[in-house]
């Protein structure tokens, strides 16, 4: 992988934490060199263990994290993190297999890339996700009979109970309420969230729908919130019922 960029950032500019768990040291320290270039301070463990006391110690803003892991894998390692913590996370594989993606966004992953990447491009998702993050932090509370969506904790309530939801899971919902009753194809979809790999699986969508669906206790066939239109997309009824 090349490793060659500009300084895109103020020296005394605050860097954002990341956290890269990853049992391959030369990657590592290639992250961390070129990372440093574009306003990140990169932190980085070998093993899944010491990746979760970092997580805890020094909570970072994002997290890229291996999924062929000594010890634990990737996965096993993402459900625990979305035990106590919605940080971003973004996987990294050596297989790129579409199960492997989706078994990911399962268990609450924000994005995935495939080894052999360019850091370049790891960075621009990185960037992305926090971005976007950023938009929502800036925006006020939301409320809709009993669902309650607050931008400035990224929470999501049902008559008052956290949903736990995932980022990715809040960011669909967040497009979806800002659009109620407008039918939102998976290509809207995939432009209005944030930089996940949607590539060549539409059903990484339905998983997600599915996932959200799940939390807010919506039954898909009598729905009170998301409703399918079959061979069109989702629509959000806002609490109306079907």
């Amino acid at each position: 992988m090349r490793a060659r960029a500009a300084s895109m950032t103020s020296p005394n500019a605050r860097k954002n934490k990341v956290l890269v768990i990853d049992d391959d040291e030369r990657l590592n320290a290639l992250l961390t060199r070129y990372m440093d270039r574009f306003g990140f301070a990169v932190h980085s463990a070998t093993d899944p263990r010491t990746g979760l006391r970092l997580l805890k110690s020094d909570p970072p803003e994002i997290v890229i994290l291996d999924v062929m892991l000594p010890e634990m894998d990737g996965f096993a390692v993402c459900r625990k993190v979305r035990e106590t913590s919605r940080v971003p996370i973004i996987m990294l594989t050596a297989r790129g297999e579409v199960m492997d993606r989706i078994l990911g966004l399962e268990l609450g992953a924000d994005d995935y890339l495939a080894k052999p990447f360019e850091p370049r491009e790891l960075v621009a998702r990185v960037q992305a996700v926090l971005r976007r993050g950023a938009l929502f932090e800036s925006r006020d509370r939301l409320r809709i009979g009993s669902l309650d969506v607050d931008w400035e904790t990224r929470c999501v309530r049902v008559a008052g109970r956290d949903l736990g939801v995932t980022t990715s899971e809040f960011e669909l919902l967040a497009l979806m309420v800002r659009n109620p009753g407008r039918v939102l194809s998976r290509e809207r979809i995939m432009d209005g969230t944030r930089g996940i790999d949607w590539e060549a699986y539409d059903r990484s969508i339905d998983v997600l729908i599915s996932r959200l669906r799940q939390k807010l206790g919506d039954d898909a066939k009598h729905p009170s919130f998301i409703r399918t239109i079959r061979g069109a997309g989702y629509v959000f009824i806002g609490g109306g019922g079907a």
